[in-house]
């Protein structure tokens, strides 16, 4: 029993410190908030404490997807004055000022589609206990979509395949896609034409000439909608084309044969007449024997290849006459 007092006292001590409102704990909605571009957003904020001279407010904003040790003030409260700061400045404020009669709701005006994020309501007031002195309000700008961009790419001939493209640059929540085909023309077969309402595709395969028309793409959200349109042609494989490619390979054939046929022959002729070779030895026809003038010669040439000697012996020189020692 001798140890109860102890514990008792500091219970007590809490007790008491609670029903004095030595604690600080601050209120916001859990539910996220929506407000469209351009109008007026209103941050609830309510905490309870016992309002000093020590008493200060902050909110701060931290864009999507950042953690909240990255956030950045854009209002303060504090020794009875209120300090606008950061790029929305000019366009913040308090509806209750002075905050201290436990609201602090902080007003935005004309939204902004970056002033979609994270809002932090922190109360300080020491010596009060902290508790929960951080408020979290998730804030999103509905933005309506924007003229989507229509584009194409892919064959446009009978039996191929194309694809159709759409995308809004703006739009909050992110738009959904829808192609239609406009006109009265027959719609192509479920088979060959398939979209993504997501990524705002649409896929046309095994074309044919009643495919071609005006194809209108609808991106739309809570705010509104959004279309632009493009105009398909579909046509058949150029004849002129064809034409033209089929003349080219039976030229070439044409020419390939042509060549080889040339070759060929000059090869079978090439073996039919072998060149003439000459050895060192041997005695040309039309060489002029030893001792025979270079006059006579040509003399003798110039009566024609028709007269040759008989045969080497009756070629009569010089050197024949000289006589003979034994």
């Amino acid at each position: 029993m001798a140890g109860l007092p102890g514990p008792f006292l500091c219970g007590a001590l809490l007790g008491y410190l609670c029903l004095s409102g030595l604690a600080v704990e601050v209120k916001v909605s859990t539910e996220p908030l929506s407000t469209p571009v351009g109008k007026t957003a209103e941050l609830t904020c309510t905490y309870s404490t016992s309002v000093g001279d020590s008493f200060a407010l902050e909110w701060s904003f931290v864009q999507p997807g950042k953690p909240i040790s990255e956030s950045h003030p854009i209002l303060y409260f504090t020794n009875g004055h209120l300090y606008p700061t950061g790029s929305k400045s000019k366009r913040v404020t308090l509806l209750q000022n002075p905050p201290t009669r436990g609201v602090a709701t902080l007003k935005l005006t004309d939204i902004h589609p970056s002033d979609t994020g994270t809002y932090l309501c922190q109360v300080n007031n020491p010596p009060d206990f902290y508790t929960n002195g951080l408020g979290l309000i998730n804030l999103t700008v509905l933005v309506p979509p924007s003229n989507p961009s229509c584009s194409q790419n892919g064959q446009t001939t009978v039996g191929g395949s194309t694809a159709l493209r759409c995308s809004s640059s703006e739009g909050a929540p992110r738009p959904v896609y829808n192609w239609v085909r406009l006109g009265s023309s027959p719609t192509p077969s479920p088979g060959s034409m398939v979209q993504d309402e997501v990524s705002g595709q649409l896929i046309l395969t095994n074309l044919s000439l009643t495919s071609s028309g005006t194809y209108r793409c609808v991106a739309t959200n809570q705010m509104g909608s959004a279309s632009c349109e493009l105009t398909l042609s579909v046509t058949e494989p150029s004849q002129g084309r064809v034409a033209g490619a089929l003349i080219g390979v039976l030229l070439g054939v044409l020419l390939l044969s042509v060549t080889a046929f040339s070759l060929i022959k000059f090869q079978k002729e090439r073996g039919k007449n072998p060149k003439e070779t000459y050895g060192g030895s041997d005695l040309r026809e039309d060489a002029v024997a030893p001792g025979i003038s270079e006059h006579t010669s040509r003399a003798d040439s110039s009566k024609g290849l028709l007269e040759r000697p008989s045969s080497a012996s009756t070629v009569t020189t010089n050197k024949s006459k000289l006589p003979m020692v034994v």
